[in-house]
């Protein structure tokens, strides 16, 4: 079952195309890994699909609800997580997770809140101010919040930069839990491939707004001649035309 479903997608500013003709699906229990160099398109591809931008061309369906017809309807399926987005750091990790479950319409929300408290070892953070948590407890919280309303799609831009790697081997298990453990697909973008060839089960390599190459992170670079997924990524950031790219 398609859980995102990008069709025809494009994103104009003035002359300037930043997404061009771009389709693609998420499934159920899948992560999808959004590739490119800086200024490829992800993160406009991702605002689009969360509804900060709106599209110039193209469709974007949420479990096959159209986002353009019926927005909360489909953003309600939807969460997202970011190091750029840093949850309110005034705000206790209880209070934080009390707010956005209020905001996300989440039952049983005290109950909810202990759920995620426990899963994400957060527990002994509950009175704390996001602010003072260091930089892999803020994420810690940021997919706390992220899994809140159990969404069937989860976004996430670079969810491990800046993270030790024992702390990015524990999130990649939370995100990877996830996905197998439900009916949910992640979109997942990132620039450690290493990451990506462990735990994405198919990737996208956008340059310039478009989408050049796809396939099994574990397979594809062979396919391309290269002994890695980031011989891959650096050849096609170097060399895109030789790609598809223009």
């Amino acid at each position: 079952m398609e859980v995102l479903s990008v069709k025809s997608l494009g994103k104009r500013y003035g002359s300037t195309e930043a997404v061009k003709d771009v389709s693609f699906e998420v499934h159920a229990n899948e992560i999808l890994g959004l590739l490119g160099p800086n200024g490829a398109g992800k993160t406009t591809t991702i605002n689009m699909i969360l509804g900060v931008l709106e599209p110039t061309t193209g469709s974007i369906r949420i479990e096959g609800i159209d986002l353009r017809a019926k927005r909360a309807l489909a953003l309600a399926r939807t969460n997202f997580a970011a190091v750029y987005a840093p949850l309110p750091g005034n705000l206790t990790v209880y209070n934080n997770l009390r707010i956005f479950g209020l905001i996300y319409g989440v039952g049983n929300l005290r109950d909810r809140i202990e759920e995620l408290l426990v899963q994400f070892d957060l527990e002994k953070f509950r009175r704390t101010k996001c602010g003072v948590l260091s930089s892999g407890e803020q994420t810690r919280v940021s997919l706390a919040k992220a899994m809140l309303n159990r969404p069937r799609l989860l976004l996430l831009d670079e969810p491990t930069a800046s993270l030790d790697p024992a702390m990015a081997s524990d999130i990649r298990k939370h995100i990877r839990a996830f996905a197998d453990g439900g009916m949910g697909g992640v979109l997942w973008t990132s620039h450690n491939m290493y990451e990506v060839e462990e735990v994405c089960d198919r990737v996208l390599f956008l340059s310039q707004g478009r989408i050049l190459l796809e396939g099994d992170p574990k397979t594809l670079p062979a396919r391309y001649g290269q002994k890695s997924l980031e011989d891959l990524f650096i050849a096609v950031a170097r060399d895109a035309p030789a790609y598809g790219g223009v």
